[in-house]
């Protein structure tokens, strides 16, 4: 596969997958505004921004609607919403004859719905945010749009090697973003285990529940029995859900496997190892052993080998030079 390829199916997946999760941060936010104090909106909010990487040109200012135009409509703001929707895109074009019809049409059906004229209106856009429509709405079509992308890609394209670079774009960036997300957390959930919760803060744990898609899942596994190191244990270490990063390096271990096979590259072995120590952290390590330890330093840990495997799939598979390319 040529590495542009490989480069463009990358990101699109990436950019989706970033865009679904701003989009369900705010949407899980904006709905928590109806239970809380403005002193636990002013934590919660910069808390959020924690969780996004404090994208820049996003400051929580003490008013979540002007905050949420930011995140979702700034193009100037390269994680926005619609920043991520745009370059997804844009990525998708460079392989339109890689990728199915279907696939094409549903990402620019979502491009155009968010791209219409009045969204560059900023007079329709203060309207959405203000509540002439519902924000909830909005940001709901964009959640069901981006998954209905990810089951026409599964439904419709050959399962080969664009289908699973396209898998790995998804999970790098989840895992990546659980991460981050978990690590926003710390301060409030982790750092004084001994410490007895008080009534409002099961809001928090459903809330970071809800932030990953997991408070169903996790009411399954655990009942609705809602403990910090639960959630971690589950959000960290749970095999079988799809946003847990032990589910999202496992599939991510997966896809490159596949590829390795495909490709035929004698050099994926630095890949593989970093991406198999990875796995392998996630398998044999205990709840009760992470929070032992420093759970930050660890997220960190984890963040750092999701980069590392970024840079080693770029050296392998995208920016190499063509006497490595004839090497093997």
């Amino acid at each position: 596969m040529l590495s542009r390829v490989a480069d463009s199916l990358y990101w699109m997946s990436r950019y989706l997958e970033r865009a679904e999760h701003t989009t369900r941060l705010l949407d899980v936010n904006l709905n928590l505004m109806l239970d809380e104090s403005s002193n636990g909106a002013d934590r919660r909010w910069q808390r959020m921004l924690t969780a996004l990487g404090s994208p820049e040109n996003a400051v929580w200012e003490g008013d979540p609607y002007k905050l949420s135009h930011a995140l979702t409509f700034e193009t100037a703001n390269r994680t926005s919403i619609l920043s991520c929707i745009i370059a997804a895109r844009e990525n998708s074009r460079h392989v339109r004859e890689q990728i199915s019809t279907e696939m094409w049409h549903r990402l620019n059906s979502l491009y155009l719905a968010v791209t219409r004229p009045e969204m560059h209106n900023d007079m329709h856009a203060e309207a959405l945010i203000n509540g002439n429509q519902e924000p909830g709405e909005f940001l709901q079509s964009v959640m069901e749009a981006v998954h209905q992308f990810q089951g026409v890609t599964d439904s419709t394209m050959s399962h080969g090697e664009g289908w699973h670079f396209i898998q790995v774009g998804r999970y790098i960036e989840r895992a990546s973003a659980t991460a981050i997300l978990l690590e926003a957390y710390h301060q409030d959930l982790w750092r004084h285990p001994e410490r007895i919760p008080e009534g409002h803060e099961y809001l928090e744990y459903m809330g970071l529940l809800r932030s990953a898609t997991a408070f169903e899942a996790y009411c399954k596994v655990y009942t609705a029995d809602l403990t910090p190191e639960r959630i971690l244990e589950f959000l960290l270490l749970d095999e079988d859900f799809p946003h847990s990063l032990r589910f999202s390096i496992d599939s991510l271990v997966t896809a490159l496997d596949a590829i390795q096979q495909v490709s035929g590259k004698s050099r994926a072995e630095k890949l593989m190892r970093i991406a198999g120590r990875l796995q392998a952290s996630l398998h044999y390590s205990g709840v009760e052993e992470i929070l032992r330890l420093d759970v930050v330093s660890y997220l960190r840990e984890i963040l750092s080998q999701c980069n590392d495997i970024h840079c080693a799939i770029y050296e392998l598979y995208v920016d190499y030079s063509i006497q490595t390319a004839l090497a093997g």
